[in-house]
């Protein structure tokens, strides 16, 4: 990740900014991860790292892979996982959107909401 474009290096006090916010962070090594950051120590961040799994309607993980999954959904699960300080070389927030509030709109409701 570049250090532009909102990315930065992370230290100590910019992970206890960023704690309890989903971001995504980048190592050394080449890998990134998403989560949430719960705990900051002076060595490390302790992460809440999210993974993709896929449940039948019990809520059971499915190990086979087959093509049509009748009765399958995707769920997102997520692992406490520890990173070392030293090893992070980027630190991003989730650019999450906020949705525009309808009382600024430049169209005109009249009655708002609709309902009779």
């Amino acid at each position: 990740m570049p250090q532009s474009q909102g990315y930065m290096k992370p230290t100590h006090s910019n992970c206890k900014k960023y704690q309890f916010y989903h971001v995504m962070i980048a190592m050394n090594d080449g890998s990134s991860a998403d989560g949430i950051i719960t705990d900051v120590q002076e060595d490390g961040i302790t992460m809440l790292t999210s993974e993709d799994v896929e449940v039948d309607e019990n809520g059971n993980p499915v190990d086979e892979q087959r093509q049509y999954g009748y009765g399958r959904r995707r769920a997102r699960r997520f692992r406490r996982s520890f990173f070392p300080l030293a090893a992070l070389t980027a630190l991003a927030l989730f650019p999450y959107l906020t949705p525009y509030p309808y009382y600024y709109s430049p169209y005109p409701y009249y009655g708002y909401p609709y309902y009779y």
